[in-house]
């Protein structure tokens, strides 16, 4: 009897190697170092599962690891393993809207700096709706005339600006006075527990949630004088991460901008935002060059940060003409900055937005005009971000692979579709896949029931990403590290350390990056490994 439970878990072992052997940690050579580091970090995470997760906590009903990340991130930020893996060096950040990247409280604390700024509301702002009422803010000439003096006046006509200085210095001191309106505003740029699990609790609802808070916000960012000063934030936050590339994806759509405020839409307002005076006139060629110019800045004074590049992204709800315009600016941007645009994606709700397969035609001649012109912009599409099978925002990932995406954006879907898995694992098509983001989509509730296991499992390359921080309130990738680790008993310090580095392998394919910059990035994230090695494991011993 002892040599069949011998032989059988002889067999046991070899059996799970061999499930596992797809997986990017599983073919490594042993190093004592990252071994001993591994070692440490998982007796935290046991240790944590207990003192953290196993108890109560005030306000938080039964709390576990990988729990609702906006119900549990103040625990999750004082526990010793977040604060580790604050310290982890990254690698590459790939998939991040720009637009929805800075903390609305400094991006409210940006807007305020400057007189052009207006704000308005549907109906005077109570305690009974306040909750509710959503408002618009945006920059005006110097001249423009004041409407009115306070949203909490009862005798507020709605839809009425008022400089945003002004609502804030009167709002009423019951709904907390100008901390209040701080409160107010902040709160409806981001997607709170209660939105997220209780009133927009699917994949449909949560989608209008987004959309306004994404609306909120935009014309602050597309305001010129602030423009400059998001990116540099931006760029900091990121650098002091642990980041050390990043692709953002900047949104050129038209409509996304000035939903609110051009009743005709023409060619004229299609690639301008706002400039000091508040006037539309500020074109898509200047938002690069000042992208640029703080990059540049940035990175003659920072050792700890290598690039930044854009990926042309358009919302997928224009028709085909549209998309045809979009197509011809993002070629003539890449030809004025052609260090600058690596890509090219759409963007929005797949549920509900346009397929690819309805814009085969421009996306295919697209790709011929390239040769033609001698560049490159590679496709980096979303697909998949849908829990639906066989829907249309599924299908998307079919067409995806066949038009030669480089990376795939979320593909959540992805796992359903064995063939497709197997085609990226070998092409190396990498998933950008954003954890937290799922979940707040409400994609997965809850990081253990994530299909992030099922990829690495199958040996599909991936990247975390942190999609829209400034909306999930996840204003760190180190919190999307954090969830995917403590959701797998698998998955460990080592998983962490080879996601980060394959997000810096999988550019190799395509990147803007010259052969000596992606070298020096990959030598900048090894010798910041190593030392966070030899950190983690003095401090914890």
């Amino acid at each position: 009897m002892a040599y069949d439970v011998h032989k059988h878990t002889q067999k046991r072992v070899a059996l799970i190697e061999a499930d596992r052997a797809l997986r990017v940690d599983s073919a490594r050579v042993s190093r004592p170092l990252e071994d001993h580091a591994d070692e440490l970090v998982r007796r935290i995470r046991t240790e944590e599962a207990a003192t953290v997760w196993g108890v109560e906590h005030e306000g938080v009903p039964h709390p576990f690891p990988g729990m609702e990340f906006l119900t549990g991130k103040d625990i999750i930020s004082r526990t010793r393993l977040f604060g580790v893996i604050r310290k982890m060096p990254k690698g590459a950040l790939l998939h991040v809207h720009l637009d929805l990247t800075v903390s609305p409280h400094t991006l409210l604390s940006f807007a305020l700096q400057y007189s052009a700024f207006h704000i308005r509301s549907s109906e005077v702002v109570t305690s009974l709706n306040i909750s509710s009422v959503v408002p618009e803010i945006r920059p005006f000439a110097p001249d423009f005339p004041a409407e009115a003096s306070s949203l909490t006046d009862a005798c507020y006509p709605p839809m009425s600006w008022v400089p945003l200085r002004r609502a804030r210095e009167l709002f009423n001191e019951t709904l907390g006075g100008p901390e209040g309106f701080d409160r107010w505003v902040t709160g409806h740029m981001s997607i709170n527990p209660s939105t997220a699990y209780v009133t927009h609790n699917n994949n449909i609802r949560i989608w209008d949630k987004f959309r306004s808070a994404a609306m909120l916000s935009i014309n602050i960012v597309h305001y010129a004088p602030i423009w400059r000063r998001y990116i540099r934030q931006f760029l900091e936050d990121t650098a002091a991460d642990g980041i050390l590339y990043v692709e953002v994806r900047v949104n050129f759509s038209s409509r996304y901008v000035y939903l609110h405020f051009v009743s005709v839409m023409s060619d004229h307002f299609d690639r301008y935002m706002f400039d000091a005076d508040g006037k539309m006139n500020v074109p898509h060629i200047e938002w690069l060059r000042i992208f640029r110019q703080v990059v540049e800045d940035f990175k003659q004074e920072r050792e700890d940060f290598l690039d930044a590049k854009v990926i042309y992204t358009v919302i997928r709800d224009c028709d085909v003409k549209g998309l045809e315009d979009h197509l011809e600016d993002c070629l003539a941007m890449k030809k004025e900055f052609p260090d600058i645009i690596v890509g090219f994606d759409l963007v929005g709700d797949e549920n509900t937005l346009v397929p690819l397969k309805d814009y085969l035609e421009p996306l295919i001649r697209f790709k011929e005009r390239q040769k033609r012109e001698g560049v490159s912009i590679p496709y980096i599409f979303h697909a998949g971000e849908t829990c639906g099978d066989g829907t249309k925002a599924d299908e998307n990932l079919y067409d995806a692979i066949l038009l030669g995406t480089k990376r795939i954006g979320h593909g959540f879907s992805l796992v359903k579709h064995p063939k497709l898995m197997q085609i990226c694992r070998e092409q190396g098509i990498a998933l950008e896949v954003c954890p937290i983001s799922n979940e707040i989509l409400r994609l997965t509730a809850s990081m253990p029931m994530h299909p992030l296991p099922i990829l690495l499992n199958n040996g599909v390359p991936v990247a975390l990403s942190s999609d829209d921080p400034a909306v999930f309130q996840n204003m760190s990738l180190s919190y999307d590290f954090y969830q995917v680790l403590v959701a797998s008993e698998v998955t460990g310090l080592l998983t962490l350390g080879r996601l980060a580095r394959d997000s810096i392998t999988v550019l190799s394919q395509y990147s803007m990056l010259h052969g000596s910059e992606k070298m020096k990035l990959m030598h900048m994230w090894e010798d910041r490994w190593t030392k966070f090695l030899g950190e983690l494991v003095t401090g914890l011993n």
